[in-house]
């Protein structure tokens, strides 16, 4: 099998955070959510992966390389623009040939994997895989409805869904998913629908067969869903200390402190993970916490948040939680009279200031 992952999007609901850089290399415990895409089909036996890439195709490639370091060779498929799922496997057509290929969406986070579920198709005699989760309001999702153990339709964000059961943007698909996408037309917002394909499979009577996945699901494509994603996969980690902490700090739960790091007089609470070459002096990080590499977070407490590279957090006297901090960002008190709040804010950025 062969892999095709989806990373051209432009993360627009990620903003401003994805202004200066790709969506799915957003870190969630301090590794870029392709990264985990990557591991994930990799870890399931498939050595050769297409990425299909658009505005941002310069920093996928930078960070991803040739895929030797996950020992895959990693094949760019350009996108010229965002014309929907089914596009993107239509354009990869010459990557995939006639193999049978696994689609996955380069922002999504899975617990548990795919190797089953791989193994599983490709042992099969099916036509397509779907796998989908029960979640409390389809309306915001491709919805399935399954009959006697097979898919029977597939609506993209209905108004009135008749299951809840959606597409969390992994799919398992043989060579007949080519005929599907030639055969659609865009969608009222212009795009090739993989929901409008999978359903002319269906009525075209392939065997399009669902998994319902038991564990968690995040498409992280929201602030809230980044915290929320960094939250379940921290809880995972495996405490390890590769780093310094000194006899004045305490570590307790979950808490990875990666090489190079230095906690000094402050307390970890986890699941949490510090960075390479990051420091924490006199200060305070809680549980659901990732700080990336080679920051500095000095007298200021935080928790339930996600810090990215090269950042500094300074003499915060309040508590900092539910925040996404970007890269190169510093966060200081000044000690000038009169106090008042000194700002420079992007557009779309979001500050939420608590009065004592």
């Amino acid at each position: 099998m062969k892999a095709l992952i989806l990373s051209g999007g432009r993360g627009t609901r990620l903003r401003p955070i994805t202004y200066t850089s790709a969506k799915q290399l957003v870190p969630i415990a301090n590794r870029p959510v392709l990264f985990r895409v990557i591991d994930a089909v990799v870890a399931a036996g498939i050595e050769e992966v297409g990425i299909v890439v658009g505005d941002t195709a310069a920093d996928i490639k930078a960070a991803v390389g040739d895929g030797s370091r996950w020992d895959a060779r990693v094949t760019y498929v350009p996108q010229d623009a965002p014309l929907g799922v089914a596009h993107a496997v239509k354009i990869a057509r010459t990557f995939i040939g006639d193999d049978r290929f696994v689609l996955f969406l380069g922002d999504n986070v899975i617990q548990g994997g795919i190797s089953r579920l791989t193994d599983q198709f490709a042992e099969s005699a099916w036509n397509a895989q779907i796998v989908l989760k029960r979640v409390p309001d389809p309306r915001q999702f491709g919805v399935a409805e399954v009959d006697d153990g097979r898919v029977v339709r597939l609506v993209e964000k209905p108004k009135e869904p008749r299951s809840d059961l959606a597409l969390v943007g992994i799919y398992m698909f043989d060579d007949s998913i080519f005929r599907a996408v030639n055969a659609i037309k865009p969608s009222w917002r212009n795009e090739l629908e993989i929901t409008d394909a999978i359903q002319w499979l269906v009525e075209s009577g392939y065997v399009v067969m669902p998994h319902v996945h038991e564990g968690w699901w995040i498409d992280t494509g929201k602030m809230e869903d980044l915290l929320d994603a960094n939250r379940l996969v921290l809880d995972e980690l495996e405490p390890c200390q590769r780093g310094f902490v000194d006899a004045d700090s305490r570590l307790t739960g979950k808490v990875v402190i990666e090489q190079d790091a230095e906690v000094i007089n402050s307390v970890v609470r986890g699941p949490a993970i510090i960075g390479e070459h990051t420091r924490l002096v006199n200060s305070y990080v809680g549980p659901f916490t990732s700080i990336h590499h080679h920051c500095e977070i000095r007298d200021s407490e935080i928790e339930h948040s996600i810090v990215m590279e090269n950042s500094r957090i300074q003499g915060v006297d309040q508590r900092i939680e539910n925040s996404v901090i970007g890269r190169n960002v510093e966060i200081t008190r000044s000690p000038l009279k009169p106090k008042a709040y000194k700002l420079t804010l992007g557009d779309n950025s979001q500050v939420g200031l608590i009065s004592q």
